[in-house]
């Protein structure tokens, strides 16, 4: 699903001594099927922007289109349960909201409360436990007898039985060890490309941002502060800079090399074995001179 932000400004607690403009004539564009990272600090106006995504906020001035659905301030939504049908949204700790009885139970709140039925039910759910890596001898247990990791998964799975367009993951690796975070956001990417998703990450890691995102938007202040293709943006150090953004490591060790041996070497999402391949044939050009 195609989103856009056509001046977009949220202001919470309006005509209030504690009013506080969120976000202030924001505007952008997602295609449909774009893997999007959002980065900004605390206060950037990352968690209202993506409020507007499935109804918890409507804008108070301007307008936010996602696929058919239109979100003003002049007109109220007739089909909110609609939209929150299409967008999925996984909050950072996904695993605080489990509360049945069983993962199985757990997996199907979601799709039961709209419309879904049994039948439906139980065949989505055998597909997302295996899409979300887990056995399905898992369903009858609870949930609360699984590891971190795994009730995190349960998690994300009950978000994927309600089959969303667009699906949305506000620091979706917080909390987890190294391991965790690079399984996790393996399982969004080739979440994304089998299902075909529009795909909206918040999050503070850089190098998650330059690893599986095609689009990346920079939040400062409530405003748009940047926005391209990772290759684009984190080319720009002086400008991440200068909001306190620093650029992922293995651009930072291009940017040295280049200092120390004048050698420029592009970054175009290479894996680490390609840029050392690149960087042996430049010194072995360097030791035939």
């Amino acid at each position: 699903m195609d989103i856009t932000f056509k001046n977009v400004t949220y202001i919470y607690q309006k005509n209030s001594p504690f009013e506080h403009k969120a976000i202030d004539n924001l505007s952008f564009h997602i295609p449909s099927g774009s893997f999007v990272a959002i980065i900004g600090h605390t206060g950037s106006g990352k968690s209202t922007l993506i409020q507007h995504l499935n109804g918890l906020s409507v804008p108070s001035d301007g307008e936010v289109r996602i696929g058919e659905f239109k979100l003003t301030n002049e007109e109220k939504l007739k089909n909110m349960k609609d939209l929150r049908s299409k967008v999925g949204v996984v909050f950072q700790y996904p695993e605080h909201q489990l509360f049945e009885e069983t993962v199985a139970k757990d997996i199907a709140f979601g799709p039961e409360n709209f419309g879904v039925s049994q039948e439906e039910i139980k065949k989505r759910t055998k597909e997302v436990i295996r899409a979300v890596r887990l056995p399905e001898d898992l369903l009858e247990r609870s949930p609360f007898d699984l590891s971190g990791g795994q009730k995190r998964r349960v998690a994300i799975a009950g978000v994927l039985a309600v089959q969303p367009d667009v699906l949305v993951l506000d620091e979706p690796t917080a909390g987890l060890d190294p391991r965790g975070q690079q399984e996790i956001m393996d399982m969004f990417a080739d979440l994304h490309k089998t299902r075909g998703l529009t795909t909206i990450l918040v999050t503070h890691s850089m190098e998650d941002a330059l690893k599986y995102a095609d689009h990346i938007l920079i939040m400062n202040k409530g405003t748009k502060f940047m926005e391209g293709s990772p290759e684009e943006v984190f080319s720009q150090k002086e400008a991440l800079h200068s909001v306190q953004l620093d650029v992922p490591e293995v651009v930072q060790f291009l940017n040295r090399f280049e200092e120390k041996m004048g050698k420029k070497i592009p970054f175009e999402n290479q894996s680490i074995a390609e840029i050392a391949q690149s960087i042996k044939q430049f010194l072995k050009g360097v030791e035939e001179i």
